[in-house]
């Protein structure tokens, strides 16, 4: 595709059209007259050979390529103002980049506060956007990773690309203040005769303390699947459910005050956490920027 033949400012009304699903609301979004938009999106239909929006009664429905171009055309707009907002010298006091970065919302927690009270000190006018990451997206990490800044993840699901380690961290067992089954100290047989939540439940999305159980002859009797660490606390309480957090983040769950905070009864190996990017960036220094924000942030979590 000859990119000289392409307005990219169809980009952009692309973007708003297919976030607002309606010609009006994009229109006044913009700033721009309902008719100029409208041309727009005639140019767009007739690129695509799509309707791309429908009229169904008095409202605007995503035809099913629509629908695919959404995370697409977001993906593309943050690339092209990573090129745009590039500058021989980094002043991150200055700088108004916005920084794209996958994660699970443990470390959006965790690593969030600290990152954002970094940020707040040193580049008020930088925007971080978290985004959730899936098993799709990791299975996939190098190709992942050309369209954003990093992704936070624990080693052993991602190899083959640039990483710097974070933080450590330990596992926790939550159980309901309402569970008289549970003593003062978890045993290997509670493990294996409770229901259990579990965080993730695949072959490639799994917590490794979880996997650690298996291997040690336990086959946990999972009851709830969540692809969250903050529901656990509703999925436990007022139940016999157990379930495996990471230590950083096992008291700040606890403190709904529904909650208890065991130690695992197995040696529950540790987790390191990194932050991991395409080789592209190596020598970005706006992204070297972002690798030490993200390293200090972890060490003040490892401090705490």
């Amino acid at each position: 595709m000859n990119l000289a033949n392409l307005d990219l400012n169809l980009l952009v009304s692309l973007d708003h059209l297919l976030r607002e699903q309606s010609v009006t609301r994009a229109a006044a979004r913009m700033g721009l007259s309902q008719p100029a938009l409208s041309t727009s999106l005639g140019r767009l239909r007739r690129h695509f050979d799509d309707e791309l929006l429908t009229r169904v009664g008095n409202t605007y429905q995503l035809t099913p390529l629509a629908v695919a171009l959404q995370r697409r055309t977001v993906l593309a707009l943050a690339g092209v103002e990573r090129v745009f907002a590039s500058q021989a010298v980094f002043d991150p006091a200055t700088s108004r980049r916005t920084f794209t970065v996958l994660a699970s919302d443990y470390p959006m927690a965790v690593l969030g506060e600290h990152v954002g009270r970094i940020l707040d000190a040193t580049a008020p006018q930088v925007r971080l956007r978290f985004e959730h990451h899936n098993s799709t997206i990791i299975e996939s990490a190098q190709h992942s990773l050309r369209d954003v800044d990093g992704l936070v993840l624990p080693h052993g699901f991602v190899t083959d690309v640039p990483h710097v380690d974070l933080h450590s961290d330990g596992w926790k067992i939550l159980v309901s203040t309402t569970n008289t089954r549970v003593g003062e100290a978890l045993t290997m047989e509670d493990l294996a005769e409770l229901p259990w939540v579990f965080t993730y439940h695949a072959p490639s999305a799994f917590t490794p303390a979880s996997r650690q159980l298996e291997m040690l002859g336990v086959e946990p009797r999972v009851q709830v699947v969540a692809e969250t660490f903050l529901a656990l606390p509703w999925l436990v309480t007022g139940t016999d459910r157990l379930a495996l957090v990471q230590g950083h983040l096992a008291d700040r769950l606890a403190r709904t005050g529904e909650i208890r905070v065991l130690d695992c009864p197995f040696d529950a190996l540790p987790i390191t956490e990194a932050l991991w990017w395409h080789p592209v960036h190596d020598a970005d220094p706006e992204h070297r920027w972002l690798r030490s924000v993200f390293v200090e942030a972890g060490r003040r979590v490892a401090a705490q």
